[in-house]
């Protein structure tokens, strides 16, 4: 397919934490390669607020606004997941591209759902594991195809940030839990790391706050061939939040954060990777590298492709499944469940 010229034109839908973040790691970009066009949100003046700190055009006090707006190509959904079923089906509707954050959805009922429509619209759709795309995880993944620590019989991740009481993260009726939020993370590393394996069992415990979200979370998998993922998350403490593939031959490491990795530790030694430069203020560990995913959307739209070779959408099912076993052990049930 021939590539189109000129930027790839994005909107965002949402104006919190995440999307700020977002934007400032556009900003690291090449103009000539992304644009942000236009921000809405459920209120015009923070739209417009976010618009003018990150000098973007239009902004729209409605979800719907911005998906008529004929300019934008590729939506990115930066609002809390329980509206990400709603939004994204509003996009694809509207003809755009998706980029949706992370976790797609609340269960694995609504993310099949939103998966489906998405292939069946024939856009381009990923679900936001922005870890995929920095330079450790591209390295990772080339000694673990190399061959360097021999076979991975085991992977040991966890991730654990003390969250104040008050912190949505916490609450239940906001899409709240450590499964779903650090848990995609934890999860995303053990299938990255076990390409193409299905769980054989999932053994999970934890803890649940008063809201009935999970504040902690243990979980054991077993995969063919001898492989086992020890997987834990946890939002009263910090862990030291690092991710761990071992094989028969040694340890590849990603350190803190691994999710947002600067760095891997070989057998050889330690290699540094340096994030993306940007003089505005973020809220989040290395969230400039939140830029290597939208090279990856402009790339595929670009060669016609609906889903990311690095991140298919059977994944983004497979991670929904893991989270649900684990979450749903531990006593976690949602309204839309």
């Amino acid at each position: 397919m021939a590539q189109k010229s000129g930027p790839t034109k994005w909107g965002i839908m949402g104006a919190g934490q995440i999307s700020h973040d977002w934007a400032v790691g556009v900003s690291t970009l090449s103009s000539e390669e992304h644009k942000i066009v236009a921000v809405s949100a459920r209120k015009l003046e923070s739209a417009q607020t976010f618009a003018k700190e990150h000098s973007i055009e239009k902004s729209y006090g409605s979800y719907l606004e911005l998906v008529k707006d004929p300019e934008v190509e590729v939506v990115y959904i930066g609002t809390i997941h329980p509206e990400h079923l709603k939004l994204g089906k509003l996009a694809l509707d509207h003809g755009k591209h998706v980029l949706c954050e992370k976790p797609l959805c609340m269960n694995v009922k609504e993310t099949v759902e939103l998966v489906n429509y998405a292939r069946n619209k024939k856009l381009f759709f990923m679900e936001a594991i922005w870890s995929r795309f920095f330079p450790a995880y591209l390295k990772l993944k080339e000694e673990l195809e190399k061959g360097t620590i021999g076979e991975v019989k085991q992977v040991i991740v966890g991730m654990g940030l003390q969250f104040p009481e008050e912190n949505w993260r916490r609450s239940k009726e906001l899409g709240g839990g450590t499964v779903l939020d650090m848990g995609t993370y934890c999860c995303q590393f053990a299938t990255l790391v076990f390409p193409g394996l299905k769980p054989e069992k999932i053994v999970a415990a934890g803890h649940l706050n008063s809201s009935g979200a999970d504040d902690s979370s243990s979980a054991t998998i077993t995969f063919p061939g001898g492989k086992t993922a020890t997987l834990m998350t946890h939002s009263a403490v910090n862990f030291p939040c690092e991710a761990l593939a071992i094989g028969t031959k040694g340890t590849l490491k990603l350190p803190f954060p691994f999710w947002a990795a600067d760095k891997i530790e070989t057998p050889e030694g330690t290699l540094t990777f340096e994030v993306p430069k940007s003089d505005k203020r973020i809220n989040f560990w290395n969230s400039t590298g939140l830029s290597y995913q939208c090279k990856e959307v402009r790339r595929c739209i670009q060669n016609g492709l609906t889903e990311s070779p690095s991140l298919t959408l059977d994944e983004t099912v497979l991670l929904a499944e893991i989270r649900e076993s684990i979450r749903k052990q531990i006593g976690v049930v949602y309204p839309t469940d």
